[in-house]
């Protein structure tokens, strides 16, 4: 039986997928003595083997198209304490970086300093899903912070929260 096709609105999609937990990361890359990153919840593991990861991103992002360039990024997988991180590589048009602690992963890609962990990717494929653009990259190396007390970021119903808050919702 088919479901009648009916235009799904979308504020009440973007609503809906809002009660999907996640994480948060920054992409990064490095170009031209420059480095580049935003924001990024979408992102998730793709393959063990090879180890492919993949992220997300608006097909009209003034970063990845530098990026893409690089051939490389890493993924900063943020803290909970870094919510300021968060918002300050999700804005347009700002100087990002002025402030920020980092040093360049074993490729190059800049590594913020108090993330949770990295990893270190090179561009594997890249594919476009309306109007967004789904990249896989394959991790190259990795780092895992020794943080067993420390949360990570997550977004949730529109903003930001802790492990602890969601088992309250």
């Amino acid at each position: 039986m088919a479901l009648p096709r009916t235009a799904i609105e979308p504020l009440s999609f973007r609503e809906a997928l809002g009660h999907y937990a996640s994480g948060i990361t920054v992409i990064t890359s490095h170009v031209d003595d420059e480095p580049i990153g935003f924001t990024c919840q979408s992102f998730y593991s793709v393959s063990m083997s090879p180890p492919l990861v993949s992220f997300s991103v608006m097909a009209s992002s003034a970063s990845y198209p530098r990026i893409r360039l690089a051939g490389r990024f890493a993924v900063n997988i943020l803290s909970g304490e870094q919510v300021a991180i968060s918002n300050r590589f999700a804005r347009k048009g700002t100087d990002k970086w002025h402030g920020v602690d980092w040093q360049p992963s074993p490729l190059g890609n800049p590594v913020i300093a108090g993330s949770l962990h990295w990893l270190d990717c090179e561009i594997h494929a890249e594919h476009v899903a309306g109007d967004h653009l789904i990249v896989i990259g394959e991790v190259k190396a990795l780092n895992l912070q020794e943080t067993a007390a420390t949360q990570p970021l997550l977004y949730f119903k529109g903003q930001y929260c802790n492990l602890a808050a969601l088992g309250a919702a």
